[in-house]
């Protein structure tokens, strides 16, 4: 830990640049309690770990702290001081009392408060949540930060994100989705933006990186991040998703499949308009293959054109998608209070930019025109071809 007070109630906080020479002064006439459950404690000045508190051995409060590592205390100490340079109102591990948490930091920025967690170790989903609703329901704004070495990039703009990377995503005044991550051997700010999932764990996503110096508390918080998604891209993953969907069965997978060639339908062959790329569609963990599937499956398949298509018919039929637990929806406790059928929506308003639905009043739709299935690959990828070509400044711009 990396703050402490003195027997007068002095607050010591290590996040400043004390020289070592003050630090052992100070050690020398004071005793040093923690501010969380006043359990005394050592300042320790060594070579090899940053200069720290620590609990003694066997205390309870201490467990945690003597977990942490120097990566997350270097980390959370260069974040303090990025802060308190922009003359920001910030308190290093502060406790609060009321809601017994501690975040790492707490801030005031723009008449908010903030509690800004910077996340190295992976914790249980139960505590995640429980923490960020406490925070929001005691005025805090939660930031939570995982640290860079969580992610591990292999292939350009492509991300394998597990469920707990997820719980970092936040959302942009602008409605662009991202998660920061902070680098404090590189000093380093990582945002991961435009985050487009087309599977359960992977994601087309574009990468920022700023050195810590070169950016500012507004920059974090609403970062510029355009709505782009590259189609070639986009149209590979989906077609290896496609493939190794079919040729690793399970019984969730073989019931998907099952329903797909009873409505004589062929993964591979599925229209170029099934797939797309919905902005939201990280809200559902299912991947939008699937989903846009079941949709056309349930309301568009058994409609003929000029016929009418209302919002409370797709829902309905997507709720019990999602009561079957065919449709699994993603947690983002960040973004708790989102309905996950904006994904849907946004996925019918991209048909009405593509000439399949028009939109009559603000939840009816009419059918223009079914979507053409094809009966070969070569047909298919004819037909794809041409689709994202006639499409693309739709497409790409979601």
């Amino acid at each position: 830990m990396l703050t402490a007070n003195t027997k007068s109630g002095t607050r010591v906080c290590l996040g400043y640049d004390y020289k070592k020479e003050t630090l052992l002064k100070l050690r020398s006439k004071e005793d040093f309690f923690c501010p969380e459950c006043g359990e005394r404690v050592s300042l320790k000045l060594g070579d090899q770990r940053i200069y720290h508190f620590a609990h003694k051995r066997g205390s309870m409060c201490g467990d945690f702290y003597e977990r942490e590592s120097v990566y997350h205390m270097e980390g959370k100490r260069q974040l303090f001081q990025w802060l308190i340079n922009q003359k920001i109102n910030a308190h290093l591990e502060y406790y609060d009392r009321e809601i017994h948490q501690r975040p790492d930091i707490m801030f005031f920025y723009n008449g908010k408060k903030y509690a800004l967690e910077f996340q190295c170790s992976t914790i249980p989903e139960k505590e995640f949540i429980k923490r960020t609703n406490t925070y929001c329901q005691n005025g805090y704004i939660p930031l939570w930060i995982i640290s860079d070495n969580h992610f591990k990039q292999k292939e350009r703009n492509v991300l394998s994100l597990s469920n707990f990377q997820f719980f970092f995503l936040r959302k942009t005044f602008d409605g662009v989705f991202y998660i920061p991550s902070y680098c404090p051997e590189k000093r380093s700010f990582h945002l991961v933006g435009s985050v487009i999932s087309f599977s359960v764990k992977k994601a087309l996503v574009q990468s920022s990186h700023y050195q810590i110096n070169h950016i500012k508390i507004w920059d974090l918080l609403n970062p510029k991040i355009l709505k782009q998604v590259r189609l070639d891209q986009w149209s590979a993953e989906i077609e290896k998703f496609n493939f190794y969907w079919s040729m690793h069965p399970s019984p969730k997978k073989n019931s998907f499949l099952h329903e797909v060639y009873i409505q004589n339908l062929n993964l591979f062959l599925l229209p170029p308009e099934i797939g797309l790329p919905v902005h939201h569609s990280i809200f559902i963990e299912t991947s939008p293959t699937i989903w846009q599937t079941y949709l056309y499956i349930d309301v568009l398949s058994k409609k003929n054109p000029k016929e009418k298509i209302s919002i409370e018919e797709v829902e309905f039929h997507f709720k019990k998608r999602l009561s079957r637990k065919e449709v699994i929806i993603r947690k983002l406790p960040q973004l708790d209070g989102m309905r996950p059928f904006v994904a849907v929506n946004e996925y019918l308003l991209l048909l009405v930019k593509l000439g399949i639905l028009t939109r009559k009043t603000g939840t009816l739709f009419e059918l223009q025109r079914h979507l053409s299935k094809s009966k070969t690959n070569r047909e298919k990828e004819e037909k794809k071809q041409e689709f994202y070509q006639k499409y693309h400044h739709i497409l790409s711009k979601i």
